[in-house]
């Protein structure tokens, strides 16, 4: 792994007992407790989940040996950490539950996907009640009211340190107050336009400024995609539609984190040929599976991949980073004739970077020297210097180049 190389981070999110821990497990075959009542999660799970793409090794006739990912098949998976936190209910930000400790969970995370039933066979606190008796599009508005109270009394509590300040960058007095939840200046500065506080003094925001301002905040610091998950389940389908109409601000993917588990154990066990995202698996010994094993799967590719294509788990992962975080995959190399690093390794890393990464921040993302000494780039592909002051392509492959 390249040096100062980060690793971006997945916060799963959500009611108890909705199959959080099961959309976990399926995403990165981490055995956690898995059962039918609220709490089951109490620590925070952590494991690694991965971003698919398409590896530029097919395309340019090569044989890969990834150091940072994994290649297979063609499609490059790139390492991110996901975080399963305890289920979350109405008054978390109160500390009702296990609230305060799941929140505090969330800080450092780039991205929350929030995993919810859309069968709405799980009532507001989480327990089991008929499908279709409660309506999934509440817990998303529970969800955001949840966090935008833990992140407003966060502010609260440091008011009086951010308004006494003496500094008039506002911006720069936010950021340092809050970079323990992963806050950027780039978030400040849209929460404060959003919000119409441009140019008002902070000994002028009312409580009200300051929980608008705080709304945003939440919106561009901590970006939030839906699993929709137990699409299966027949009634899913309408909430699912409901869902699109009504959430238009939010990416909402069907999702059967039972169905992936399930092929993911199947293929590790060497019963099936399947990649996670695929849409579709391949049998490879019918004689080793018993009769509830091939009903099993027969029932997840009539009412999972048929119907929506995936089992969704890793599109949500793909469309958390390359959709709503905007981020890109780039393969740094050494020498541009060879496609290796120093090692001779053929195309080592892939990283996944911010979609507005330029050939400098490359080059300090991969070793602060390699920074220092930057003077250009150039696109392996194309053979052409890129400009230094425009951002990278998704799947490029870079050369850095530096004095000596």
């Amino acid at each position: 792994m390249i040096k100062g190389e980060k690793v971006y981070q997945a916060g799963i999110v959500g009611k108890p007992n909705v199959g959080k821990s099961t959309f976990f497990a399926a995403a990165t075959l981490v055995d956690v407790k898995i059962a039918p009542y609220p709490f089951t999660t109490i620590d925070a799970n952590r494991g690694i989940g991965y971003v698919r793409i398409k590896c530029v090794c097919k395309e340019l006739g090569v044989k890969d040996n990834p150091r940072n990912s994994i290649c297979i098949d063609g499609y490059r998976f790139i390492p991110i950490e996901l975080i399963d936190v305890a289920g979350l209910v109405p008054d978390a930000w109160k500390g009702r539950g296990l609230g305060n400790q799941f929140l505090d969970e969330l800080r450092r995370a780039d991205v929350l996907i929030h995993v919810i039933d859309a069968s709405g066979s799980t009532d507001s606190e989480g327990k089991i009640v008929k499908p279709g008796s409660h309506n999934p599009i509440q817990d998303v508005k529970f969800l955001e009211r949840e966090i935008d109270m833990w992140m407003f009394n966060i502010i609260k509590r440091n008011w009086r340190f951010i308004y006494r300040t003496t500094s008039t960058d506002i911006v720069s007095v936010f950021t340092e107050k809050l970079s323990g939840l992963g806050i950027k200046a780039s978030h400040v500065e849209k929460a404060i336009k959003e919000s119409d506080l441009e140019g008002k003094k902070l000994s002028q925001w009312t409580d009200d400024d300051i929980f608008t301002f705080t709304r945003y905040l939440r919106k561009f610091s901590k970006p939030m995609i839906i699993a929709a998950n137990k699409a299966d389940i027949p009634i899913a389908e309408d909430f699912i539609k409901e869902m699109k109409r009504e959430l238009k601000n939010y990416i909402i993917i069907p999702t059967s984190a039972e169905a992936e588990l399930a092929l993911r154990k199947a293929a590790k066990a060497g019963l099936i040929k399947y990649l996670p995202g695929d849409n579709d698996f391949e049998i490879i010994n019918d004689k080793k599976l018993s009769p509830k094993q091939l009903k099993a799967l027969d029932y997840i590719k009539e009412n999972v991949l048929k119907k929506w294509g995936s089992t969704g788990v890793q599109e949500v992962i793909n469309k958390a980073f390359l959709d709503l975080l905007g981020m890109i995959v780039v393969f740094p190399v050494e020498d541009e004739n060879k496609l290796t690093d120093h090692k001779g390794n053929v195309l080592p890393d892939a990283l996944l970077v911010p979609g507005d990464t330029k050939p400098r921040d490359l080059a300090y993302m991969i070793h602060t020297e390699l920074g220092e000494k930057f003077i250009g780039a150039l696109d392996v592909k194309t053979k052409r210097r890129l400009p230094n002051d425009k951002p990278l392509k998704h799947r490029a492959i870079i050369k850095i180049y530096t004095r000596r």
